[in-house]
């Protein structure tokens, strides 16, 4: 997650001031440029702030601590389960996302409130997958002078957050393709997929909350795969496309990357792969240099090996020094355009109707969601990928049948009636994609099992990985009474990294 060091309450204030001036004729300007602000500029911004990953080695840190890879340049935090303070410098974006809405009056308006209502949910979402309660209702009447807002409970914030999926969704139907999106062209048929596929994660999220009369999450889930628009291939999938221009390359490309290498995929995702024998290993990963000098072939199941990102960093560090460990497949290196970044998609969307059919929220079969999911992730990656990078084992339409077959996937040789299989195998196709979310899905189900190490994890519970970010010390300087009155409300006045916020008490 970005940590951008921005002081919320100063965001609030500062954004009132600039969003004040409709033309923002205050602000310094190039002489050259336009001073007029238009809606399809702010969209612009607020698209690409959703999707375009973190750079430089912060692209990674979930990586970390979800376990695909440890770190060969010495230890890094979230590797070793070190969690810090959570940023608020979200608001930013939602005032601007009213900002645009009040300037396209008069200009196919549905879709920039359709729009605005789903940067608005997104944002929200993910802030409050972090902490617990936060600022909602109250969060953006900077005008009104507001500057120090009241924190809604968690169930709260979920449920407006539910309800501002549904307007988006509603507002995109009434409205036209629209200018100003860079992802998709504005499509509203594209958007409208895009906010399903989110309100249903948002829902799987709230899987132990499904008794809550107020939240209904079955039945609003049944009733959004009955009635909405759902993805229907990788082509609807909400991602960037990068390119070779510079400052739209892949975040590793070797030649604006300086870290490119210090990664060590993990046991938790090689010798996954491995015992499925999972040609996305080969699309993943490039052999261990150490094999390749014992005269093992590149294209040998036994030149990968991973590294158990748990150990103690000296223990990694020897590993680094002889070689024994599988770094990043050169595409992501070698080819600037890389492959596209989901942050929603077809094959996530799968894997959540999987889980949903699992749990008897919706009647359709959850083995046919749960190798959708399978054979849209293989179909990605092979489609975006040239063929000189597979190590002689390419993801073919006989493969993916061949694979989809094999005993060792079926979901029945997981546990928890199949859950097991089907958090395993999203957490495969999630490599590289959709930040933090195989966290989340952890903490909120316990797969995929991830290595623990009381020595070395950094956790103040060493026993446990942690639950939560704490707030933001800009809250606490700034907007003291009301973040304390969330901290007693929630953990009995203690801010810390292992208290279960409310989503996650059963």
């Amino acid at each position: 997650m970005k940590k951008l060091s921005i002081y919320l309450v100063s965001a609030w204030m500062m954004l009132v001031a600039v969003c004040s001036c409709t033309s923002f004729d205050e602000l310094n300007t190039n002489p050259d440029a336009t001073t007029k602000v238009s809606p399809e500029m702010i969209a612009t911004n607020l698209i690409l702030n959703i999707t375009t990953p973190s750079t430089a080695k912060s692209f990674f840190n979930s990586s970390f601590m979800m376990k695909y890879m440890a770190w060969g340049e010495g230890a890094a935090s979230y590797q070793y389960n070190k969690f810090g303070r959570s940023d608020f410098g979200v608001y930013y974006k939602l005032i601007s996302a009213q900002k645009m809405v009040e300037l396209s009056e008069g200009y196919n308006q549905e879709a920039y409130i359709g729009l605005a209502k789903f940067v608005e949910a997104y944002k929200m979402y993910y802030l409050t997958m972090e902490v617990g309660d936060i600022p909602y209702s109250d969060a953006l009447k900077g005008e009104e002078g507001g500057i120090k807002p009241t924190y809604d409970t968690q169930k709260e914030v979920m449920l407006q957050i539910l309800r501002s999926l549904e307007e988006s969704y509603d507002y995109f139907s009434k409205a036209k393709d629209f200018d100003g999106d860079p992802m998709m062209g504005g499509s509203i048929e594209r958007w409208k997929k895009t906010v399903t596929a989110l309100q249903l994660k948002v829902l799987l999220n709230l899987s132990l909350k499904v008794s809550d009369p107020d939240l209904n999450v079955k039945q609003r889930f049944a009733h959004i795969v009955a009635n909405a628009s759902l993805m229907e291939s990788n082509d609807d999938n909400f991602q960037v496309v990068f390119s070779a221009k510079k400052g739209q390359r892949y975040p590793t490309y070797k030649d604006d990357f300086n870290y490119s290498q210090y990664p060590m995929l993990s046991v938790t995702l090689i010798d996954v792969l491995k015992k499925f024998k999972d040609n996305r290993l080969f699309y993943y990963a490039e052999p261990a240099a150490a094999k390749i000098n014992e005269g093992i072939a590149g294209d040998s199941w036994e030149a990968y090996v991973g590294v158990d990102p748990s150990a103690p960093n000296s223990d990694i560090m020897a590993i680094y020094g002889k070689k024994e460990f599988c770094n990043i497949n050169l595409r992501y290196k070698e080819n600037p355009a890389g492959e596209p970044f989901i942050t929603l998609g077809y094959a996530e969307q799968n894997f959540i109707l999987a889980e949903a059919a699992l749990r008897g929220w919706i009647s359709g079969s959850a083995d046919t969601y749960y190798k959708k999911g399978i054979e849209a992730s293989m179909r990605f990656i092979a489609d975006n990928t040239a063929d000189e990078y597979c190590h002689q084992h390419p993801i073919t339409d006989a493969y993916i049948t061949e694979y989809l077959n094999s005993p060792e996937i079926q979901l029945t040789e997981g546990r928890d009636n199949g859950l097991e299989m089907v958090l395993t195998q999203r957490y495969l196709a999630g490599f590289l994609h959709f930040p933090w979310d195989a966290y989340y899905d952890h903490r909120r189900t316990g797969y995929p099992e991830m290595p623990m190490n009381e020595e070395t994890n950094q956790n103040e519970v060493s026993t446990q990985f942690p639950k939560r970010w704490m707030y933001p010390q800009s809250e606490l300087d700034y907007n003291s009474e009301n973040v304390k009155e969330a901290i007693m409300r929630q953990y009995g006045g203690e801010d810390n990294h292992n208290s279960l916020m409310w989503i996650l008490q059963e």
